[in-house]
């Protein structure tokens, strides 16, 4: 299999993957919240402990991409052009919606749990959106890079024109 295959088919398994690693994660926070205001028991210590390890690696994956164990071919198909500008576009609006977020917590003095089901409501329903998205297969007609016919039918002469030192 070529690296643009394995790279097509790697893309096609992220946006399946992605809402189920989202379900996971909130699962492990329900757990947490089900037993408010008790003492911690090593266990949930550990449990705690698990639960910020998952944290840190999806923060990774979602910041770099993921397929850490792929070759660097790979890596560089997947992370294309815009493909870094939508994850630049989700952290930005990502960010946003964190801090609107903070700032309703404080001014109407809801409770973590309220905040919890605000995330929890808002990471799902766009982690549907994004594999409706992907499913509709706008994304195939995308093209960032021309072919080459293309480049040769648009490449003109650039000595035509005068150039202006300014």
């Amino acid at each position: 299999m070529s690296d643009i295959e394995t790279a097509d088919r790697l893309a096609r398994r992220r946006a399946r993957v992605l809402p189920v690693l989202a379900i996971l994660f909130i699962a492990q926070q329900a757990t947490y919240f089900s037993r408010p205001g008790e003492e911690l028991r090593p266990v949930d210590r550990l449990h705690v402990s698990a639960w910020l390890v998952l944290s840190i690696i999806l923060l990774l994956g979602l910041a770099t991409g993921g397929s850490w164990l792929r070759p660097a071919r790979v890596r560089q198909l997947l992370d294309d052009e815009s493909t870094r500008a939508n994850r630049t576009e989700a952290m930005r609006i990502g960010f946003l919606a964190t801090m609107a977020g903070a700032v309703m917590l404080y001014v109407l003095r809801l409770s973590p749990e309220a905040a919890w089901t605000g995330v929890v409501l808002s990471f799902l329903s766009f982690s549907m959106v994004f594999y409706g998205r992907f499913r509709g297969g706008k994304w195939r007609t995308i093209r960032m890079v021309r072919t080459q016919a293309e480049l040769l039918a648009t490449d003109h002469d650039h000595d035509f024109h005068e150039h202006r030192d300014l």
